[in-house]
C-alpha cells in the first residue's frame, strides 16, 4: 500500500502535513503547511522525519494549500461526451470539442474553497438535475509536472449546463461544488491507469453506482497540463481535474442527505454528504 500524505487541521489550531496509508494519516511530519508541491517537498514529506503521532481529535482537509488553483478538464471521456449531447440544447460545442486538438479546460475552484473528505458538497437550489463527477486528479508543481494524484468530485448542475454552454460557470463554480481528498500519492507509487467507482447513497440504500477507469482519457495527463501552462503562470502549482467517464442519466440526480462515495483504487476513498446551497 503506497504512503498517503494528507493536509490535517489540529485541534488546538493550524494545519500540519502528516502521513499514513489510505486509511487515514498516523504521524506528523516535520514541515510547515505546504503551499507548492514540488517533487522535493513529496519526497521530504515522504521520507523525512516524523514529528509525533496525529492527534485523534485531528480532521483531514482537502490536499490543496488555499493560494493553490483548481482545474477541470471537460469531455475527455467518450461517456462525458454522450452525456453532454443528450442534455445540451446545442450539442456541436461538446461533439467538436471531444475530436479537437485543444482540449476544453476551466477554472473550478481557488483552493480555500474545496471541501474534504466528510466535509458536505452542495447542490444548487437552482437546479432540478444535479450529478457528482468522480475524477482522477492530477497535483501539479510549479513547472506543470505530475507529482502526485489525489481523488476529485466535479459537483455539476446538468440543468444550468444543458441551458446554453455560456452557463457553465454557473454550473461548475459554486459552494460546495468540488471536493478533493482525502490525500496525495506521490506519483512514481502508484501506475496509471486507476479503476475509479462511484456510490450515490440515500437513506444508506444505494441508488446509484458505476465505475470506469483512467485507460479510458482520450488525452494523456502530459498533454492536459501543457495545455493548462501554455499561457498560466501557476507558482504555487495547481490540482488538475481529468474529466469524467461516469455520468448519471436523467432519471437520477442528486438530494439533501445523500452520500456520494468515489474510490479510486491505490488512491482511497472520497465519501461527502450532499446539502442545498442557494435559492431559487
Amino acid at each position: 500500500m503506497p504512503v498517503a500524505l494528507y493536509r490535517v487541521a489540529m485541534p488546538g489550531g493550524g494545519i500540519r502535513v502528516a502521513r499514513g496509508d489510505l486509511d487515514g494519516p498516523s504521524e506528523l511530519v516535520a514541515l510547515g503547511d505546504v503551499g507548492a508541491l514540488t517533487a522535493d517537498v513529496v519526497r521530504a514529506a515522504l521520507d523525512g522525519p516524523s514529528d509525533g503521532d496525529v492527534p485523534a481529535e485531528a480532521r483531514v482537509l482537502a490536499p490543496v494549500a488555499p493560494g493553490q488553483e483548481i482545474w477541470a478538464a471537460g469531455v475527455t471521456y467518450e461517456r462525458s461526451r454522450a452525456a453532454r449531447v443528450e442534455e445540451a440544447a446545442d450539442a456541436t460545442p461538446y461533439d467538436l470539442v471531444y475530436e479537437a486538438e485543444r482540449p476544453e479546460l476551466f477554472f473550478k475552484a481557488p483552493g480555500w474553497r474545496a471541501c474534504g473528505p466528510g466535509a458536505p458538497i452542495a447542490i444548487r437550489a437552482d437546479s432540478g438535475w444535479d450529478v457528482p463527477e468522480p475524477e482522477l486528479a492530477l497535483v501539479l508543481d510549479p513547472d506543470l509536472n505530475v507529482v502526485g494524484y489525489t481523488i476529485g468530485n466535479d459537483v455539476s448542475s446538468r440543468t444550468i449546463e444543458g441551458e446554453n454552454p455560456l452557463y457553465l460557470p454557473q454550473a461548475k463554480m459554486y459552494d460546495g461544488s468540488c471536493a478533493l481528498g482525502p490525500a496525495i500519492v506521490a506519483a512514481d507509487a502508484v501506475e496509471p491507469p486507476f479503476a475509479i467507482g462511484l456510490e450515490i447513497l440515500r437513506a444508506g440504500r444505494r441508488v446509484y453506482a458505476d465505475e470506469t477507469d483512467t485507460g479510458r482519457i482520450r488525452r494523456s495527463f502530459e498533454e492536459l497540463a501543457g495545455y493548462l501552462g501554455r499561457a498560466l503562470t501557476l507558482p504555487e502549482g495547481a490540482v488538475l481535474l481529468t474529466g469524467t467517464g461516469i455520468v448519471p442519466g436523467p432519471d437520477v440526480t442528486l438530494a439533501a442527505g445523500d452520500v456520494v462515495r468515489i474510490e479510486i483504487f491505490g488512491l482511497g476513498v472520497l465519501e461527502n454528504p450532499v446539502e442545498v446551497v442557494g435559492s431559487t
